[in-house]
């Protein structure tokens, strides 16, 4: 098996090596520093358990000394900081030295199925809303965000909890920050309260 290179970004390269790398897949950036003790234990750990996934996703090392700009730029306050990128968006993250076993977890939740595949998976095995199962096989998020959307408001109860955590589970893949989460994130509140 061949050993995983962890790349080092820099404020030059981090568009490319990770903006732009994670429309591919996703990009977990490990934003550290050389006197941080907790850095030098997480690091190790983190390249082990990337390499475990045989390129499903990339690892990028940013020394914040050395790039203060991206540290500001990614609200990093302390360090190690750890911050998954899909589509150039952060979707998860965490902060300080994780043991093998969380490090392992974070990294499985962003390389399984993604939520739009379950969802359109969903959907097509019981036959249901098949517009949107279409739009998110064609990577649609915003057809598939006014499809559900639009569903809201005739449905009942337990169907109104379904389409919510559908809804949420597709803001949470691409990203909190995300414009079209934050538009439609704003709609589902409108349409629930």
């Amino acid at each position: 098996m061949l050993k995983m290179r962890c790349m080092d970004a820099t404020t030059e390269t981090f568009a490319h090596d990770v903006l732009e790398r994670s429309n591919e897949l996703p990009v977990v950036v490990d934003f550290w520093a050389e006197w941080c003790a907790p850095c030098r234990a997480l690091g190790p750990v983190l390249e082990r358990e990337a390499e475990a996934r045989n390129g499903e996703l990339e690892l990028v090392k940013v020394d914040i000394d050395a790039n203060q700009d991206l540290a500001r730029d990614y609200d990093v306050r302390g360090i190690p900081a750890v911050k998954a990128f899909r589509r150039g968006q952060v979707v998860r993250e965490f902060v300080g030295a994780l043991s093998p076993t969380a490090v392992a977890a974070f990294l499985d939740e962003l390389t399984g199925p993604s939520a739009a595949h379950e969802l359109a998976e969903e959907l097509r095995a019981s036959g249901e809303l098949p517009d949107v199962a279409a739009a998110l096989e064609q990577d649609d998020h915003e057809r598939a965000f006014d499809l559900l959307l639009a569903e809201l408001p005739a449905a009942d109860g337990a169907r109104r909890e379904w389409l919510r955590s559908r809804l949420v589970s597709l803001f949470q893949e691409l990203g909190n920050e995300h414009p079209l989460t934050v538009r439609s994130r704003r709609r589902l509140a409108t349409i629930l309260f």
